[in-house]
């Protein structure tokens, strides 16, 4: 039987992390070192990553989620204030705002990437406007420029960024605060934590008074602040500083699956991924596609559902968030915001990671195909 007309025996996931001996070693020397909270392996990671990304100050969290709401404190975001962001993201980089007690305002995105289209954002600026909180999707930059311009706050989230780069320079040092992840699905994958990346001492000072919820010695001590309990242990660093060991080697899978993908959906009427901009480094953190109901036979959802018959898994980023039932019902009166509207009816990610091999993605490709004619038959 053919690769083309033969269903994979077993489910495909999604995007497993890549772990190996290393990560499990590091985890295990870690854990007999004695330190299982915050101690020198979130320290050296804070270096590392500081060099990594060219930045002045990086502080290591407990989640991206945590990055992004002790990002918005650091810069004053308060009750009564207004936080500009867009819907095309998980629902973590808005639930920070409402955290903050601040108000997020939706804007539309653009067609080509999906990600925020500054000139909406610019005309959705009000006295009330105390940050722009941007999403760099699937690894390709925001327009960041145009929103820098704006002499408002900017609060990066680079969840899916840690490799990225915007006109020549290193995602983690044009924003007042840069927030990654370490979820299990990042490209660098603790399992869970988070890093700020700031070339700002003022907003670095005010994160480390706000994650440590104390300044001392451990014997004599003091808050300055009412902080949170946001640090990142030790483990979880360990896990972390294998992963950017690999960095560099697990690029070159994703840039490989990235290409048997173009190849395959260029053949594939009415399959469009979304554009990656050349004058940018993209983290090619996920592939994303459009489908056209007109063109490609069938809806997202029914593409989804029987690429799932042929053991094969996919995923959604984003459903648009001011369609989510608390923020349709906290905020009634947001706009109507039709190219994220439309997009969260089209786009369904297809599996990527340094743990596959590229026998899985001709899985994955052989089904995407098997399917597309069926429903374009």
């Amino acid at each position: 039987m053919s690769k083309l007309s033969s269903k994979r025996e077993t489910m495909l996931g999604f995007q497993p992390p890549a772990i190996g001996d290393e990560e499990i070693a590091a985890v295990t020397e870690t854990l007999r070192s004695g330190w299982l909270t915050t101690g020198p392996r979130a320290a050296e990671l804070e270096r590392r990553m500081a060099e990594y990304l060219e930045a002045e100050h990086v502080l290591a969290l407990a989640s991206g989620t945590a990055a992004l709401h002790l990002s918005l404190v650091a810069l004053g975001v308060g009750p009564g204030d207004e936080v500009i962001t867009t819907p095309i993201t998980w629902p973590a980089t808005a639930n920070v705002i409402v955290h903050a007690g601040a108000t997020p305002v939706f804007v539309d995105v653009r067609e080509t990437d999906l990600n925020i289209d500054p000139e909406h954002v610019a005309a959705a600026v009000s006295d009330r406007t105390k940050a722009i909180l941007p999403v760099d999707l699937a690894g390709q930059p925001a327009d960041l420029d145009p929103l820098v311009e704006l002499g408002l706050p900017l609060i990066e989230d680079a969840a899916h960024a840690a490799e990225s780069a915007y006109r020549g320079r290193k995602v983690g040092t044009i924003a007042d605060a840069t927030c990654f992840s370490l979820y299990a699905t990042k490209n660098i994958a603790a399992g869970e934590g988070g890093l700020i990346a700031t070339n700002r001492a003022d907003v670095a000072q005010a994160v480390q008074d706000l994650r440590q919820m104390r300044r001392g010695d451990g014997s004599i001590y003091d808050i300055p602040v009412p902080g949170y309990k946001a640090n990142l242990s030790d483990v979880l660093a360990a896990i972390a500083l294998c992963q950017l060991d690999k960095v560099d080697r697990h690029r070159e899978i994703r840039r490989r699956q990235f290409a048997l993908y173009d190849e395959a959906v260029s053949g594939l009427d009415g399959i469009t991924p979304l554009a990656r901009d050349d004058r940018d480094v993209h983290a090619l953190h996920l592939y994303v596609v459009r489908i056209d109901r007109d063109r490609a036979g069938a809806t997202r959802d029914e593409y989804q559902r029987a690429l799932r018959e042929e053991n094969i898994s996919t995923s959604i980023h984003f459903l648009p968030v001011h369609r989510l039932t608390y923020y349709r019902e906290r905020f009634p009166d947001q706009p109507q915001l039709p190219v994220a509207e439309r997009a969260g009816d089209e786009i369904v990610s297809l599996p990527l990671s340094p743990a596959h091999s590229d026998e899985d993605i001709g899985d994955a490709i052989a089904a995407l195909r098997r399917v597309y004619e069926r429903f374009t038959s």
